[in-house]
């Protein structure tokens, strides 16, 4: 088997716990009216397009409600909301993992025009990885094929070489046809398990 020595990690709901709830929730009353929200103008459906290179302003166009429309465009101004909260032992892992001697990288799903917003927030992000693949910046997202291999080119890594860590089992399973291995991440305490296992901490 090929000798593990490099990490790439998602980022929202690995290192940064994202709940799209909170950008609205300023102007609606409750989680439940959120949730009606997000199912009537099918949210996640827009989100990963978003993710996939389509703009906010564009993707609004296909909202026939003017009402939900206008509230669909607040997101950009709420998404730091939907952001705030870092996963901190997601990132004390990555540090055991650098001080071992692990190359860091991340591919994450996620929108050019919010990711700015997302470093922003989080500043840690700027400058946590060596190569940083956003989906929204390459027009293609997890898991196709095309975003393992935009990573492994410019890290000048081999996938085989490379454990990727996602919440979502279609990333998951996307790595390991890309010929990665994968972790799918619940928690940082199983993840550290997973870690210790393979005997990378």
């Amino acid at each position: 088997m090929t000798t593990l020595t490099t990490i790439v990690f998602d980022i929202g709901n690995v290192l940064v716990r994202w709940d799209p709830h909170a950008a609205f929730l300023p102007a609606l009353p409750d989680r439940a009216a959120v949730d009606a929200f997000l199912a009537r103008i099918d949210f996640f459906s827009l989100n990963l397009r978003a993710d996939g290179g389509e703009t906010f302003a564009d993707l609004a166009r296909e909202i026939p409600d003017a009402d939900d429309r206008a509230l669909f465009l607040t997101y950009l101004e709420g998404h730091a909301a939907s952001i705030r909260e870092p996963i901190e032992g997601s990132w004390a892992l990555m540090d055991r993992l650098r001080a071992r001697g692990l190359a860091i990288h991340a591919i994450t799903n996620w929108s050019a025009q919010t990711w700015p917003i997302g470093v922003a927030t989080h500043p840690r992000l700027a400058k946590a990885f060596g190569v940083t693949v956003v989906s929204g910046q390459e027009g293609v997202i997890k898991p196709d094929p095309r975003i393992f291999a935009t990573l492994c080119q410019r890290a000048g890594v081999a996938p085989a070489e490379c454990l990727f860590i996602d919440d979502g089992p279609r990333n998951v399973a996307g790595a390991q046809a890309a010929g990665m291995q994968a972790h799918h991440f619940t928690t940082p305490q199983a993840l550290e398990a997973d870690l210790t296992e393979r005997g990378l901490l």
